[in-house]
């Protein structure tokens, strides 16, 4: 089975993707911030085939997060997924730059999240 990391400050959103992504077939670790999800990365050495990250967290926030997952060999190619109230053109441009590979703006549906999964090839 494929596995997710779903990192968001928020419990009520990493349960709302959690519940969406195990409904697509997919494993889930969630984490609360930036510094767990790392903690979380050890622990599952890697073995992700996506990462769902917010950007506003307390202790790093998720482009912290994006930047410090690209310099680890074991997460470097590992889908990255920004999912965020953050609106602004430059931030999105920010957030591509330091390696995410896609941008969902809260709030998000199943289906918009399905589609970015699809087009990241982590589901059929």
């Amino acid at each position: 089975m494929s596995k997710a990391m779903v990192v968001d400050d928020s419990r009520t959103i990493r349960i709302i993707l959690t519940k969406m992504l195990s409904e697509l077939g997919l494993e889930v670790c969630p984490a609360g911030d930036g510094k767990e999800a790392l903690e979380v990365a050890e622990r599952e050495k890697g073995a992700f085939s996506v990462i769902m990250a917010d950007w506003n967290m307390p202790e790093m926030n998720g482009l912290e997060l994006v930047k410090r997952l690209r310099s680890d060999p074991r997460l470097a190619s590992v889908p990255i997924v920004m999912i965020t109230t953050e609106t602004e053109t430059r931030q999105v441009m920010a957030a591509l730059e330091a390696g995410a590979n896609e941008y969902v703006m809260k709030p998000f549906s199943r289906d918009i999240i399905a589609d970015k999964l699809r087009l990241l090839g982590v589901i059929a």
